[in-house]
């Protein structure tokens, strides 16, 4: 099926998989490792690695980066773009999960669900700066006015 959307969608194109579903004899990381090498041979460009909400048998110990281990699993075996995500909240966390390889990307969504400019607070976090609309210019607390790329920021 995938080679089929690959020969039909020229863009970027990957899946989202669930590196395990925390199940005893169920779908392992190692099972979502060697799809995702299929993948990676059938043209898909990254792999997004969640996991579990399949069973009510699961059993998951949720806690900071719980998702994390599955990515970089996934990257190591099959050498595709590995998204993380799992309970990563904080912008240096973030960074860490990319510092250390773990993933070459992170996805967050619950956090930006609660803090809709979290990339915001993570660009003053980490020293980075993001592209905004001007109408924003004037949003910002003093401790973070120099995030946005090329300000200009008239009399008040």
């Amino acid at each position: 099926m995938f080679k089929a959307v690959r020969e039909a969608f020229g863009g970027t194109l990957g899946m989202r998989i669930s590196g395990t579903d925390w199940v005893d004899g169920g779908w392992t990381v190692e099972e979502t490792a060697a799809l995702s090498a299929q993948l990676k041979q059938a043209g898909a460009q990254f792999v997004h690695i969640s996991s579990g909400g399949v069973s009510p048998l699961q059993k998951i110990a949720l806690g900071p980066e719980y998702q994390v281990h599955l990515a970089k699993a996934v990257k190591d075996a099959s050498a595709l773009t590995t998204i993380a995500v799992g309970l990563i909240t904080e912008p240096a966390q973030a960074e860490a999960v990319l510092q250390r390889g773990d993933a070459d990307l992170v996805a967050l969504a619950r956090s930006f669900l609660f803090k809709p400019r979290w990339g915001w607070e993570a660009a003053v976090a980490l020293g980075g700066t993001v592209d905004s609309q001007h109408q924003y210019w004037r949003s910002l607390p003093r401790e973070a006015k120099n995030i946005f790329n090329d300000a200009k920021i008239g009399m008040r």
